[in-house]
């Protein structure tokens, strides 16, 4: 490969002059020298790298954003959001998987640091570990006083720049359907227990039952990962720990898909049989049978949104923190309950 030396001895000027031409420096070069090194890049075929671009140019062009996992169809609404705003700004994104791991979020942020992109967007929900918490704030605090910019979607102990999806109110009004349909016994399928997410979804359900006059004890819960096997397997577990029950509230569309499958495989008619409702409406809601009845976040938004936020001047009027809103989508997965 041609490298930036050789493309200075075709042309014959400086490596420098060569630099600046290739990472469109704001310093004045004659035209006749610009065509001429030009040349001489299209004749070597002079591919330039990246990082040395980075660290060359007065603006940083790449942005990263740290995800739990991308394949996770939540995750893949926000991420379509977070690029439909990067291309529209000509930045390069480039896609962090955590897995749910916060110590490969604390490196993924040393790391985009190290490359000296414009920004990072946290996609994924906080944690409930304050150590952790701490040495995540620290990070992105370091990240910002070196001219990165930061937003968050979810709630973390950052303060800065932040899109807040209304999970809270989401648990309120899944189980608050539930309720005025007639359901008494409802059991809950919720995600990991160390996810501010889970718990803030949890918070609404729990909230709705006290103003029905019920409880949502922790018979009635069960944790799993957010995903179809996931609740397969919790769906599996509060059927044989509460025969009665008449509806499942899923804390995500994915563990709702896995309860439908479970609740099919053991002859249980829904919702003739079992009401069952979902969070997050992801497009997969109105292909199953019957069409999941759930709470809609505004996903593809809350990508748009986070990724103008980080992109936007700097402000003068301190973070800024919008709520996405949350709203109940009733289809056919829900009705009353059974009465023999």
């Amino acid at each position: 490969m041609a490298t930036l030396a050789d493309v200075a001895r075709r042309a014959g000027v400086s490596t420098a002059t060569v630099s600046r031409i290739i990472n469109n420096s704001p310093k004045p070069v004659g035209e006749a020298l610009r065509e001429r090194v030009l040349a001489a890049v299209a004749e070597l075929q002079f591919v330039p790298n990246a990082n040395a671009q980075q660290l060359a140019r007065a603006d940083r062009t790449a942005v990263g954003v740290v995800v739990h996992d991308v394949s996770d169809p939540y995750f893949a609404e926000i991420t379509r959001g977070l690029q439909r705003v990067a291309t529209e700004h000509g930045r390069l994104v480039i896609i962090c998987n955590s897995y749910r791991d916060p110590e490969r979020e604390l490196a993924y942020v040393d790391l985009l640091h190290a490359h000296q992109t414009a920004a990072i967007v946290l996609a994924g929900s906080g944690y409930h570990d304050a150590p952790i918490t701490a040495r995540l704030d620290r990070k992105l605090r370091l990240y910002e006083d070196t001219g990165g910019r930061v937003a968050v979607i979810g709630r973390h102990q950052h303060a800065g720049d932040a899109i807040v999806p209304e999970n809270e109110h989401g648990g309120w009004l899944a189980a608050d359907a539930l309720y005025r349909l007639g359901h008494t016994t409802i059991g809950v399928i919720a995600g990991p227990r160390h996810l501010t997410t889970t718990t803030d979804r949890l918070s609404g359900l729990r909230r709705a039952a006290r103003d029905h006059g019920h409880r949502l004890t922790t018979r009635h819960i069960e944790y799993a990962d957010f995903g179809r096997d996931g609740g397969m397997a919790a769906t599996s577990t509060l059927l044989d720990r509460i025969p009665g029950l008449t509806a499942i509230a899923a804390l995500n569309d994915s563990m709702a898909v896995g309860a439908l499958a479970c609740l099919r495989a053991r002859g249980i008619d829904v919702p003739g049989r079992v009401s069952l409702i979902g969070f997050d409406d992801m497009p997969i809601s109105v292909d199953v049978t019957p069409a999941l009845s759930t709470v809609r976040l505004p996903l593809e938004e809350i990508g748009v949104r986070a990724m103008s936020l980080v992109l936007r001047s700097p402000a003068t009027d301190g973070p800024q923190v919008e709520h996405a809103e949350a709203t109940l989508v009733l289809r056919d997965s829900t009705a009353g309950p059974y009465s023999a």
